[in-house]
């Protein structure tokens, strides 16, 4: 058992019920097309191990933290991407730092590398604290007018992260054309489609790429403009900025010397401006929701930023607010940034003492690993404390992976940390979040995990 739950009362989130027996066939279609989270039963939140055929083809679950390690670090080389999340997410992110697979992913990956080492992570912390500060500003201008759409402006916010550190000359359009593009890009490449979990010819139309057809297409003008502007700029002679969009397009392997393709450039320009962004947006607002249902914690948050956190610096604060880290930690345990993780078995393995035969899909899913009750104490209920000193030593490192794990784990892992630390501690010391009363809040799964019904608060300025 690793963490431990405080003893004070604690608040259980919202979470579909767990259900007692399979699903069907034509249930399983359902359920994975409405939201994939309704699926589990409760052995999957009780064994490490579940294995079976269903509509998706031979599959292992796997909750063991060892199982885990082994797939993501031990024996990555004989675990790929599997066909159906590669069918989800190619569409719309192509062959980026995501979704490619080998060596193109080693020379992506050793290409962008530095632009997130600690050392220039912590120089991005100044474009972090000015776009907080400017979010303050505008959220405390139309404070008491109505409530605030917290899911919409967690991501504003964190696209204007990107346009002041990832791409610094901006993004070429206002923010909010981005985030409506990419909340309908999630809701409908996002959405398991029926007719590929029933594994119909690649040909035959997708109702929901149909309805995504705009916002790929606001992408492919976007990132295109982007990238003809900084051409432009360094053909001219003139010293771009050293930023992601400058690196990438004069990216090359250091161990061979080969360039990054220009589509693979629009690859991973899309991924960091769609993924990127979404998951920073969504584990803030579950952590301002988490905390405004639990008052002690939010107590504790405040008083923490209101003793240690100086509004006027520009430093990284994460190591002077530990319970503001924990309450963001415990809220991506709940509710994980990317809820399943997939690989397919190249060869045969071997997982939790039974056969993994080559062409098993093996699921990893962050969101039942954050949840089973053989890893975690109270696993449903929303408590902070386990990330806190000593609890959080006792925390697997494979039973804890809202970034991922292993060789693949999320290059942005430390940026996105950092950034959500300092936009929570400017919120938190400036306003108290409260749901809005009658707002129904449920999580839906897409390619990222956000609240069904958006979420609706009501602020209140602090001091």
């Amino acid at each position: 058992m690793t963490a431990t739950a405080s003893a004070a009362p604690a608040f259980r989130p919202p979470a579909p019920r767990e259900r007692i027996k399979p699903l069907g066939r034509f249930g399983m279609i359902y359920a994975l097309w409405r939201n994939p989270l309704e699926i589990w039963t409760v052995d999957h939140f009780d064994q490490p191990i579940l294995m079976g055929r269903s509509v998706l083809g031979l599959r292992a679950v796997i909750n063991d933290p060892a199982a885990v390690k082994r797939v993501l670090l031990d024996n990555t080389a004989n675990y790929r991407k599997d066909a159906l999340q590669l069918r989800v997410l190619k569409p719309g992110l192509g062959d980026g730092l995501l979704t490619v697979e080998g060596e193109a992913w080693r020379v992506q990956r050793r290409a962008l590398a530095g632009m997130f080492s600690p050392r220039q992570v912590a120089e991005f912390a100044p474009a972090m604290h000015r776009v907080a500060r400017l979010a303050v500003e505008r959220i405390a201008s139309g404070l008491g007018e109505k409530p605030l759409a917290v899911d919409v402006e967690m991501a504003l916010i964190t696209l204007q992260v990107l346009e002041q550190t990832l791409f610094s000359q901006g993004l070429g359009r206002d923010a909010s054309e981005f985030q409506r593009a990419v909340t309908s890009y999630f809701d409908s490449f996002g959405r398991l489609d029926p007719l590929d979990l029933l594994g119909a010819p690649k040909f035959l139309p997708r109702l929901g790429r149909i309805r995504g057809r705009e916002s790929l297409a606001f992408f492919e003008a976007a990132v295109s403009e982007i990238i003809a502007a900084r051409q432009k700029l360094i053909a001219s002679g003139a010293e771009p900025p050293v930023d992601l969009l400058t690196l990438l397009l004069r990216a090359a392997d250091p161990q061979t010397g080969q360039a990054i393709s220009l589509q693979d450039v629009r690859s991973n320009i899309v991924t960091f401006i769609g993924a990127g962004h979404e998951t920073t947006a969504n584990a803030l607002s579950w952590t301002l929701y988490l905390l405004s249902q639990a008052p002690e914690w939010r107590e504790r948050a405040q008083a923490e930023v209101d003793a240690h956190f100086d509004a006027s610096s520009d430093r990284d604060p994460s190591d002077d607010l530990p319970v503001t880290r924990a309450a963001l930690e415990e809220a991506m345990r709940l509710y994980p940034p990317a809820a399943t993780l997939s690989r397919e078995a190249i060869g045969e393995d071997w997982l939790c003492g039974r056969r993994i035969p080559p062409g098993t899909v093996v699921t990893i899913a962050p969101y039942l690993l954050h949840r089973h009750r053989r890893l975690w104490k109270s696993p449903e209920l929303y408590d902070p404390s386990r990330f806190l000193a000593p609890n959080r030593e006792s925390i697997d490192r494979f039973a804890y992976i809202p970034f991922g794990a292993g060789p693949r784990v999320c290059i942005g892992m430390a940026f996105a940390m950092q950034e959500a630390v300092i936009v929570l501690a400017h919120l938190l010391k400036k306003f108290r979040f409260d749901l809005t009363r009658g707002c129904i809040v449920e999580p839906r799964q897409r390619l990222t995990l956000r609240p069904r019904n958006g979420l609706e608060m009501r602020l209140e300025r602090r001091g």
